[in-house]
């Protein structure tokens, strides 16, 4: 069933609230799915420096040495540990970080990097999720959540969402598709790996593909009409983008809202309802295969 929340501010005074307001949203939506969550929020990027959020089943064993270890290997770095989480803010290569991680941490999973993205997810019910991450003190920009619940693969931190498979771009699925498993030999034959049997993470490295043949996201979405099959409606972020897809049937449910201060995504009109300025807000119901895309950087 899985429920899905999304979040975009156009107003930059209400960046402070981007991680409370999405909590709201993600354990309104618990009752369809509780057996894993996850978030992603994207903030302010800074210059010359990029973020790699990693997790860890053994965070205190494996994550308080990773800040001195990264800074003898030569990799300046700062490490804020979250919980079974940790932010690595480096000015290094983020591929000799990813080499690192691989040869001194093969333990630790990457869940994102990029200039603003973090991703927090883990086994349990939305509020424990969002408790033990402090994610209703974050802030930020845009972000996307979901709440899963299993149908096709198990409950593992790696099967929650959202997936990223691309720099600072991630994806929550609810639906099912069809064709993954053709998709996936397609994708690993053209050099992407996968780290689970997920459906939604071969959606997520399909556009990420995509990207990297030079459609920009809304072109790689509509692409998806086509060489996808099943019923689905995606969510995916951006470093400064949001996106809504429904599949041609939509039988899945989707509903948002916009004002001139933020769009919102909910699987239901719940997610809604404690948002500001509710009441003033355009509310549809998002069209069946129609890409919807809002970005910070088209409107700068």
């Amino acid at each position: 069933m899985c429920g899905i929340v999304g979040l975009f501010l156009k107003d930059r005074r209400l960046d402070s609230s981007l991680g409370s307001l999405l909590s709201d949203m993600l354990v309104t939506m618990s009752d369809r799915g509780p057996d894993s969550a996850g978030i992603a929020v994207y903030g302010k990027p800074t210059l010359g420096q990029i973020k790699v959020t990693v997790q860890s089943p053994q965070a205190e064993q494996d994550l308080r040495s990773l800040a001195s270890d990264l800074e003898k290997a030569g990799l300046k770095s700062s490490v804020e540990i979250k919980n079974t989480h940790a932010v690595i803010d480096t000015t290094a290569d983020l591929a000799m970080v990813r080499i690192f991680l691989a040869s001194r941490y093969p333990q630790v999973r990457i869940m994102s990097a990029g200039e603003s993205i973090e991703i927090y997810k883990e086994i349990g019910l939305p509020k424990s999720v969002v408790d033990r991450f402090g994610i209703r003190q974050v802030s930020g920009t845009h972000g996307i959540g979901h709440t899963r619940m299993a149908t096709e693969s198990a409950v593992t931190t790696l099967g929650a969402h959202p997936f990223s498979t691309g720099l600072d771009q991630c994806l929550v699925h609810n639906g099912s598709l069809s064709n993954h498993n053709n998709l996936r030999r397609e994708l690993v034959r053209e050099g992407i790996t996968f780290e689970t049997e997920n459906d939604t993470e071969v959606a997520a490295a399909y556009l990420t593909a995509e990207m990297a043949k030079g459609k920009n996201l809304r072109e790689a979405l509509a692409g998806a009409l086509d060489d996808l099959d099943g019923f689905f409606t995606f969510v995916v972020g951006t470093k400064s983008g949001f996106g809504v897809l429904r599949d041609p049937i939509a039988c899945k449910p989707a509903i948002m809202a916009e004002t001139d201060s933020y769009v919102a995504f909910g699987s239901e009109y719940r997610v809604l309802v404690g948002l500001p300025d509710i009441e003033r807000a355009r509310v549809w119901e998002p069209e069946p295969a129609t890409v919807y895309f809002w970005d910070h950087a088209a409107a700068a």
